[in-house]
């Protein structure tokens, strides 16, 4: 029997009553099924995560899959990178100086790397290899990389050789002056451009040489044969190793692109070495 507003408890109650006989309904208890259910959801989104965040070898970012797929397309490289040194631990590393899948933007200027050649031996930099400029100079490393203007028909080629100490770069900075012309000049495909004839460089084709602690950088450009499409939309073409013509008469502000062009990537170049 049960007082007006008292509840009739069920068999299947368990209920307890509490003081001043009021009834505390009983805790509901969850079901081995939906226990498992939950674990099996959890294990699923974590394994999905996962999956998603785990770096893929070539990946430009850790974790962002579909760039891996840029490791097919990556430029070719020549050679095998200079040793490194325990005043330059990181060397001529082209990978950390230029990653292939980034694009060089300073001012007006944008390109990305294309081909690349290195080693040990300097005197491989050059156009002529009997004339060794760097014999007494102690280069103990070199580094040139193609570049490819993004919107405007230029090529450029940089070259990074490393030496004992800031003198002996300052040395070398100043014979590569006096010779102008006297390193190659690397194209997209890896291959070396056949040097312009004696007095056919023009205005903006220049080579800009800038000694940088101990390292010095070597850059110049010029424009692509034909005034054709910038190659650096497929870094992986092959282009001609034809010489890349200067016009007699350039067009206006092609001298300014070559410029800009040279002056950029110089900087590119140097600005890791600046505190070294």
């Amino acid at each position: 029997m049960t007082t007006q507003g008292e509840r009739t408890p069920s068999p299947g109650d368990h209920g307890t009553d509490q003081p001043g006989g009021a009834y505390r309904r009983p805790a509901r208890r969850v079901g081995a099924r939906r226990v498992v259910g939950w674990i099996v959801v959890v294990g699923v989104v974590a394994a999905g995560g996962w999956i998603i965040t785990r770096p893929t070898p070539g990946d430009f970012i850790p974790g962002l899959g579909p760039s891996s797929k840029d490791a097919t397309k990556t430029p070719k490289v020549v050679g095998s990178p200079p040793p490194r040194s325990g005043a330059d631990p990181e060397g001529l590393n082209v990978d950390s100086l230029f990653p292939a899948q980034r694009v060089v933007e300073v001012g007006a200027y944008k390109g990305k790397r294309s081909g690349v050649r290195q080693g040990e031996n300097c005197a491989e930099a050059l156009q002529d290899r009997a004339q060794d400029l760097f014999r007494e100079s102690g280069c103990q490393g070199y580094l040139t990389v193609s570049f490819a203007g993004q919107d405007k028909p230029v090529l450029s080629s940089v070259t990074l050789l490393r030496f004992a100490d800031q003198a002996a770069a300052t040395k070398a900075a100043e014979a590569l002056r006096a010779k102008p012309g006297a390193l190659a000049f690397i194209l997209p495909d890896a291959s070396t451009a056949p040097a312009l004839p004696a007095g056919s460089a023009k205005p903006g084709t220049e080579q800009r040489v800038e000694a940088v602690g101990r390292h010095v950088t070597v850059t110049s450009s010029r424009p692509v044969e034909g005034h054709g499409g910038s190659p650096a939309a497929s870094p992986g073409a092959s282009v001609s190793a034809t010489p890349l013509a200067v016009p007699p008469s350039p067009a206006a502000g092609a001298e300014q692109v070559l410029d800009e062009a040279t002056r950029a990537l110089s900087y590119a170049a140097g600005a890791p070495f600046i505190w070294i």
